[in-house]
């Protein structure tokens, strides 16, 4: 029974991790504090808009007061005397407010959209990490490519070197050939533990963004880097989306209503406000007495030094500029997705242009190693084949990537989190 338990746990030991990129955008949206941030930030305006409310309720305050010692006027036989005597009075108020010309209506609908934003904002901060990390794990299946690539660069090169020792040792090869294929193999080793430490740089990254242990045999998923267009019809229909769902332009467009509700609250503070009081007082100074209240209190601001027309004036100035903020995104965006689309062209038809190459190369490095093998080619044609295979297949990795960090962008400008 041990032997067995132990047979399955050593199993599954070999067996390779596997991570796909959907798991690495879940686990970084709930495990990275920047997520965790505006998250609090959502809540923090739920609190915010709470407050605002409270106005609309009725406000209740306990009142109390104690003198030790206090001075009391009176009067005897037509003299005024005072006397020092202690003092106090305990009593509760109420007030409510009647009307304040929709200042805190609009205080408070300024509230309510702010927690919008943030609401947005989250989102936005969501599509963020989702575009990072759909980026950064189309960079390691390229650099995980990359290495597969390079390990049969250096293995050929190294067969290349065995092979003109021993046609050197027949004499049919100089010692030129055997130190630029020695040569050569070597900086083909040297590019391939750089193009690992890259990997294992992207992979470490990765496990911080999400906080899951990547094994350095990880298996990933290489069709994400595989080519593949948009139709031109489906770019006009992105750009229309982008237009209308992208997070960005609906913060901004937030904005501007939450500025033009405090211009609102802004012109209504010159108007003051209507309040309706009351009160129950109990008070021992000298004489025992209680003291009621009920009534309305109008309070208007006469003079405030200018604040009140100011504070105006620099509402109408935000709105104005989250106007031009809104006006300025559009155009940004708009100019981005013109360049993605172009960005894509050019890939789609670099791609052709790779693929040729890297079916050129192969045959061409076929053709020079059995010429080189008969004596007819020189190291260096043997070697700028090797050369010109690497670069076929490294370029045709890389215009994948590309391809997919620009679909990412295109999935973050449209609003797309997952």
């Amino acid at each position: 029974m041990k032997k067995l338990l132990f047979f399955v746990l050593f199993t599954l030991s070999l067996k390779a991790q596997i991570l796909s990129m959907q798991e690495c955008v879940d686990q970084a949206l709930t495990h990275h504090p920047d997520i965790k941030i505006f998250m609090l930030k959502v809540a923090q305006s739920e609190e915010s808009y709470t407050v605002s409310r409270s106005d609309y309720l009725p406000q209740v305050a306990l009142l109390g007061e104690y003198n030790p010692q206090r001075t009391y006027v009176l009067q005897q036989s037509g003299q005024f005397d005072t006397i020092d005597d202690d003092g106090w009075s305990i009593g509760v108020m109420l007030k409510q407010k009647i009307w304040d010309f929709s200042k805190t209506t609009s205080l408070t609908e300024a509230s309510q959209i702010e927690q919008q934003i943030a609401g947005l904002s989250l989102e936005d901060a969501k599509a963020v990490m989702a575009y990072k990390i759909k980026s950064l794990y189309a960079l390691m299946v390229l650099q995980r490519e990359a290495i597969d690539v390079r390990r049969k660069d250096a293995k050929a090169k190294e067969a290349f070197y065995k092979q003109a020792m021993g046609f050197h040792k027949q004499g049919l090869k100089t010692k030129a050939d055997v130190a630029r294929f020695k040569a050569a193999h070597y900086l083909a080793k040297e590019d391939l533990e750089v193009a690992q430490a890259s990997f294992d740089k992207s992979r470490n990254t990765m496990a911080l963004y999400t906080g899951i242990r990547i094994n350095k045999d990880v298996k990933l998923d290489f069709t994400t880097i595989k080519s593949g267009g948009i139709g031109l019809k489906k770019t006009y229909a992105l750009k229309h989306q982008a237009l209308k769902d992208n997070l960005q332009i609906k913060i901004a467009s937030k904005q501007i209503d939450k500025n033009q509700k405090l211009h609102k609250a802004a012109k209504a503070s010159h108007f003051g406000s209507i309040d309706a009081t009351a009160s129950h007082t109990q008070t021992d100074m000298l004489n025992r007495y209680d003291t009621n209240v009920i009534g309305v209190t109008l309070n208007v601001p006469l003079y405030s030094g200018g604040r009140l027309s100011a504070e105006e004036q620099r509402m109408q100035i935000e709105t104005n500029v989250a106007r031009e903020q809104l006006e300025s995104k559009s155009i940004a965006l708009e100019e981005e997705f013109e360049n993605l689309f172009l960005d894509l062209e050019s890939y789609q038809e670099s791609t052709k242009a790779k693929k040729a190459q890297l079916v050129s190369a192969k045959e061409a490095q076929e053709v020079v190693d059995a010429r080189y093998k008969e004596g007819l080619s020189t190291y260096v044609e043997v070697l700028d084949a090797a050369s010109f295979l690497l670069s076929a297949q490294l370029g045709l990795l890389e215009i994948g990537y590309k391809q997919r960090v620009t679909l990412n962008r295109i999935d973050y400008l449209t609003g797309k989190i997952k």
